[in-house]
């Protein structure tokens, strides 16, 4: 992804919570309230009310052009203070608290904090646009891929689905939606099965059978004339089914 120049709101932030400002960079007490607790006698309403704490706002009010401590409402509304009079609202909540919130402004005057990003910012900025929109649309191509690699595998499984047990190559290939003929051909061509010379029957190759994709099955006959005969067929297993599904889903042909 490219860079982009998007702007960044800078905010402190103390246990989660950002600590806003206003435009002349007083920072809200309700937001380093909430950010310590919330405890609701700690409140900034109480602090303000002190008498030691007016005794700073006029000190303060004297040294500054700006005024120490505002009040807005509306939606981002709050009670912003002077960051000299927020750091003593924290001390007043506890020692270790105006620690803390000393060490973050600090760090944020310092540009030692993560710039917070901006999303109004990022709307304006057709360079960043640009670069976010090629980032998903590589990602989205790249899951299109894998989704074309696991369809040979999607099907093999909708095509065994209904597939229970063992079963004669000739229903086997009723499964996996292929004509007979075929499924005998691809599994003869691929060494599955095989024909002894001069016989008609197929046979599954040891290999195939050792590896459970292949069953063999004896069944005795009886002729009209009385007597027995032996007959062995070839018994495709769910495991050679899978198999099968998966090759015919790739390329068509067994391996």
């Amino acid at each position: 992804m490219t860079n982009s120049n998007v702007a960044k709101k800078s905010l402190p932030v103390i246990a989660g919570v950002d600590i806003t400002t206003d435009a002349e960079g007083r920072f809200n007490l309700n937001a380093l309230h909430k950010a310590s607790g919330g405890e609701k006698k700690d409140g900034p309403t109480y602090w303000l009310a002190l008498e030691s704490t007016q005794n700073l706002m006029n000190e303060l009010d004297k040294q500054t052009t700006v005024i120490s401590v505002v009040k807005k409402e509306g939606r981002h509304g709050g009670t912003f203070a002077h960051e000299l009079l927020a750091v003593e609202y924290a001390g007043w909540i506890s020692a270790s608290y105006r620690l803390k919130v000393n060490q973050t402004f600090i760090d944020f005057k310092t540009g030692k904090l993560q710039s917070a990003f901006d999303p109004m910012a990022a709307l304006n900025d057709a360079e960043f646009l640009r670069g976010t929109l090629l980032t998903y649309s590589e990602k989205v191509i790249a899951l299109e891929h894998k989704v074309e690699e696991m369809k040979p595998d999607v099907e093999a499984l909708d095509r065994i689905a209904k597939a229970d047990g063992s079963m004669c190559i000739t229903n086997a290939a009723k499964h996996l939606q292929v004509q007979p003929k075929f499924l005998f051909k691809m599994m003869s061509e691929g060494h599955w099965i095989y024909r002894r010379a001069g016989g008609k029957t197929w046979l599954a190759y040891q290999d195939r059978i050792q590896s459970g994709i292949l069953e063999h099955k004896v069944t005795t006959v009886e002729r009209s004339d009385g007597s027995e005969k032996v007959v062995e067929q070839v018994l495709v297993t769910a495991k050679g089914l899978t198999k099968l599904s998966k090759m015919l889903g790739v390329s068509g042909v067994a391996a």
